[in-house]
């Protein structure tokens, strides 16, 4: 199940992308977490030594070696270089499931806190005034679209702050999205511009109240996002030790927290995955993307890429869920 993270800088989304990343770790499932975000803190989240993150090589550092990977032996595909973010896999293409063996996951992904994680990168000097954050982001999108996941397994992704994901297909990539919404004006805006959006796109969106102090609190959140509230975080002190730099074992979070954990779990487990959906708007952002920008750079008509004869849910019938390359 792919699962992202979303919300108002400040409101914990990362904080909570962490708590729950690792509590599926120590519930044995297999989980595979991604930092999507501008600003990389999920792995000092999840209990990393400071530098954690660096010391991961971004996906998109490899993005050429995860393209010809990923192009598998697909003969709609000429090459590595015709592959751009939203091209979606298609006969002979390689698949990845989340819990294997293979070379990107060798290169790019590492034990952080007890959890697997990759990194898009940060910006560098070099991107500053010429790069969009949505570059970086690219090979995540790539990577969802060739990803066959099933249910007990999951990825969870720390996306961007606000909307800004809206700007790419890769808000359409998963089976669930939980909002991550303080009982404020400002991060109920945040909830309204990204459930507008959603809703023309069938989302599955959840709404996580945190910071919560009273039941004052809860009637706010309760009168402006309604039913789409799922629970709520309360204040935590064990949350203001882990964002000192002291992450402690989950036992020690307070146990009203560590049931909303669960409670997350169990929405997301509840979630039934929509291959069908979920191959459509792969396709259409493909054509959107490759009318409006990708064509032209490429210097090929893209949309012959899509395979109308794969669908993606069958193929988790026929994978096992840990492979070798």
């Amino acid at each position: 199940m792919k699962v992202a993270f979303v919300g108002k800088g400040g409101s914990g989304k990362t904080t909570l992308a962490a708590l729950f990343a690792r509590h599926l770790a120590e519930l044995g499932r297999p989980v595979l977490a991604i930092d999507a975000d501008i600003n990389q803190h999920l792995a000092a989240a999840l209990g990393g030594p400071e530098g954690a993150a660096a010391a991961i090589t971004p996906l998109g550092e490899h993005l050429p070696e995860i393209k010809n990977y990923l192009r598998g032996d697909n003969p709609r595909i000429g090459s590595a270089t015709e592959m751009v973010k939203t091209t979606p896999p298609g006969t002979g293409s390689r698949l990845l499931r989340v819990a294997q063996e293979n070379p990107i996951y060798a290169s790019c992904v590492r034990a952080v806190g007890g959890v697997r994680l990759a990194v898009t990168g940060e910006f560098t000097a070099e991107d500053l005034g010429v790069a969009c954050y949505h570059s970086k982001v690219g090979a995540v999108e790539l990577l969802l679209n060739h990803l066959v996941d099933g249910r007990g397994e999951y990825v969870v992704v720390d996306m961007t702050a606000g909307a800004d994901s809206f700007a790419s297909g890769l808000f359409t990539r998963f089976d669930r999205t939980f909002l991550i919404c303080e009982p404020t004006v400002r991060s109920v805006g945040v909830y309204r511009q990204y459930a507008g959006y959603a809703r023309d796109y069938g989302v599955a969106l959840s709404v996580v109240g945190n910071k919560v102090e009273d039941a004052t609190d809860v009637e706010f959140l309760r009168e402006h996002v309604g039913e789409d509230l799922l629970t709520w975080v309360s204040r935590s002190a064990y949350v203001r030790r882990a964002e000192r730099g002291t992450v402690r074992p989950l036992t020690e979070l307070e146990a009203a927290n560590q049931a909303v954990l669960q409670q997350l779990t169990d929405a997301v487990d509840r979630t039934v995955q929509d291959w069908e959906s979920f191959t459509r708007w792969a396709h259409e952002f493909h054509r959107r993307n490759a009318a409006a920008w990708a064509n032209e750079r490429v210097g090929a008509d893209l949309a012959t890429q899509i395979d109308p004869d794969f669908r993606m849910g069958r193929q988790t019938l026929d994978m096992p869920a840990a492979v070798t390359a």
